[in-house]
């Protein structure tokens, strides 16, 4: 079960998951990686990159919680997408950057291509991750009974 988040986590989600769909990405919010660490946002397009984003939805959330350098080891791109009134002087300068709503989002910074790409082992175990929660959710929303 997944822990519950907070209304801007939930709502920044809704907009980042939108512009990633908009930049060819299909997603999944609270994707738990083989590592156990649950990324906020992952996503894939269709020559299979994968990118995890890191939502912020506070100064404090993002004190207290400094495990996402770990997920660099399982996407192609990395994120932080934090609320329009976010002070982003204090998020690193190296990984991307999105500034989102309840709506939507844009990238105020690029993610920079992980300096050491996925080796080819470890994309297939994400992807079929992936796949496999994708269809578990739907299999649970077609059929809660399931």
């Amino acid at each position: 079960m997944t822990a519950p988040r907070d209304d801007t986590a939930r709502q920044l989600a809704r907009g980042v998951g939108r512009l990633l769909t908009h930049l060819g990405y299909h997603s999944l919010t609270e994707f738990t990686l083989r590592s156990g660490r649950r990324a906020d946002l992952a996503g894939i397009d269709r020559k299979g990159r994968i990118a995890i984003v890191e939502i912020k939805s506070s100064v404090a959330d993002f004190r207290a919680d400094q495990k996402w350098p770990e997920y660099m080891d399982y996407c192609d791109l990395f994120y932080f997408a934090v609320p329009l009134d976010f002070p982003v002087e204090i998020l690193p300068d190296k990984p991307g950057l999105i500034v989102a709503d309840a709506y939507s989002g844009d990238i105020a910074r690029p993610a920079p291509a992980n300096s050491n790409p996925l080796h080819a082992s470890r994309r297939r175990e994400v992807t079929l991750r992936f796949g496999r929660a994708a269809a578990k959710r739907l299999r649970r929303w077609e059929d809660p009974e399931s």
